[in-house]
């Protein structure tokens, strides 16, 4: 019998590189090895869209024709709109009573997030709460593993937390799930910040057509003490050679540009020997070949939204399935299944 992974996304738009790094990879790889269930996570993404809910049904539209697109199959795998699992709302009560306020503001994923949203006094308390949630939407379908980038880690931390204290009290009842974390790591913004956020606007959609992406490489931040392109210059912490190292399948031409890029100096014309705009060049027409089978396959799925729904409809029956079978569990192990 397969083991379970559950893995997904609040949809609050079209997904991007870092989630395909993060995670989008990972689960194309591993749908084949594992019963795979894909939450499409609209409850989270209300938490900062309340005053806008109708936005949710195109972006859940949009994530799963992102997920099609890179290579998600929805025979191998369940994609499911969180808010038509009321198990999982249940769940998430019942969890309520197992962690305190104080470990929940200790998460530094959290923390991150409410610093980037700019909250202050006026966070809400369902934004606050989601990490339980989250251990609700793992522990509801009983997930072994959980596909997730690094900065997830508290996350996963805090869900097994839970799981384990209710095992404790109530019997061994949740599986306790695992992480499994991106091999390349996070993938920078396109301006050089830490993470790629479309709150801050530094993403590359997989959407995103041929020439919105070269737009966006040709202004991505690089190494600001280069200012001719004939000094020496810094590879490491470079947001261009990152992606490079993620996307540009010839490692040989990645080397020589490296290479390159830190000796600096110029050639017999006076001109740099390597640019920056040249790197950026190359890594533009990696970029697009990259993402063009993607965008082809995504254009393909869009001209059939019955299609798409009826994906999401089958797949939330699947999931809906899987969390009551793990609610009747809970109940009886917390002795009220009263009928």
């Amino acid at each position: 019998m397969k083991k379970t992974i559950l893995t997904g996304d609040r949809p609050t738009g079209k997904l991007h590189l870092g989630h395909y790094i993060g995670s989008l990879q990972n689960r194309v790889k591993l749908q084949d090895e594992y019963e795979t269930f894909v939450l499409l996570a609209d409850v989270q993404a209300l938490t900062d869209n309340a005053h806008q809910p109708e936005i949710l049904q195109q972006n859940i539209f949009e994530v799963a024709l992102d997920y099609m697109a890179v290579g998600l199959d929805p025979q191998k795998c369940a994609f499911v709109i969180q808010s038509q699992i009321p198990e999982i709302a249940e769940l998430t009560m019942f969890y309520m009573n197992l962690v305190t306020v104080a470990h929940v503001e200790k998460n530094p994923t959290v923390k991150t997030e409410i610093a980037q949203k700019g909250f202050g006094e006026s966070l809400p308390l369902g934004f606050f709460c989601y990490p339980v949630s989250q251990a609700a939407d793992i522990t509801a379908f009983g997930a072994h593993l959980v596909p997730v980038g690094a900065d997830q880690a508290p996350m996963i931390e805090l869900c097994r937390d839970i799981a384990e204290r209710f095992n404790r009290q109530y019997g061994e009842t949740l599986v306790v799930p695992e992480a499994m974390y991106a091999q390349f790591g996070r993938l920078p913004g396109t301006d050089g910040a830490a993470k790629m956020s479309k709150t801050i606007g530094n993403t590359i959609n997989l959407s995103d057509d041929e020439k919105t992406v070269s737009q966006k490489v040709m202004g991505m931040f690089t190494d600001p003490n280069r200012l001719t392109g004939k000094e020496p210059g810094n590879v490491e912490g470079n947001p261009v050679f990152t992606y490079h190292d993620a996307f540009n399948p010839d490692k040989v031409r990645v080397a020589e540009l490296k290479e390159l890029y830190r000796a600096g100096g110029e050639n017999e014309k006076g001109k740099p020997i390597l640019g920056d705009v040249t790197v950026k060049r190359e890594l533009a027409t990696a970029l697009n070949e990259f993402l063009g089978p993607i965008r082809e396959k995504r254009a393909e799925l869009e001209k059939t939204p019955d299609f798409v729904w009826d994906v999401l409809r089958d797949g939330t029956a699947r999931g809906k399935a899987r969390a009551a079978e793990t609610m009747a569990k809970v109940r009886e192990s917390m002795k009220i299944a009263y009928f």
